[in-house]
């Protein structure tokens, strides 16, 4: 069994986003010369998260309102751990909500996906630098 390991790095300009990162998944697929085997995409960060759905621009509007209205940024006086300085404890919780981690088939030198499905990056407290693993273990 080989294994590849590759990361991405994200530096969002605005607090909260969705970037669709398939293209550079499959990128790290193909340079993995692994034909069968598992993907794992994680995001390196607890306030950044790694899903999978449908890229659809509807969908990821209505993603950024449902965790606005599950975990309002404003007031940060709402948050405990907003108490240390920070201003991000809405991020931690949209992230718990949105997952931290994907795992994918790889069969036949492809991910092996559903139909419609997209693995995104979803970036809750943006403004610098963050970093997604990409490890592919197979054949």
């Amino acid at each position: 069994m080989r294994s590849y390991r590759k990361e991405l790095t994200f530096n969002l300009p605005s607090r909260r986003g969705f970037v669709n990162i398939t293209p550079q998944v499959e990128e790290a697929l193909r340079e993995s010369g692994i034909r069968e085997g598992l993907c794992l995409v994680n995001a390196m960060h607890i306030t950044a998260s790694v899903y999978i759905n449908d890229a659809e621009s509807g969908l990821l509007a209505d993603y950024e309102a449902w965790l606005e209205k599950l975990a309002p940024h404003a007031p940060v006086s709402q948050y405990r751990h907003n108490n240390t300085g920070e201003d991000n404890a809405d991020a931690h919780l949209k992230r718990q909500i949105m997952g931290r981690e994907v795992v994918v088939a790889v069969t036949g030198g492809r991910l092996d996906f559903g139909p419609w499905e997209q693995i995104y990056y979803g970036e809750f407290d943006g403004r610098r630098a963050k970093r997604v693993l990409i490890k592919i273990i197979g054949e």
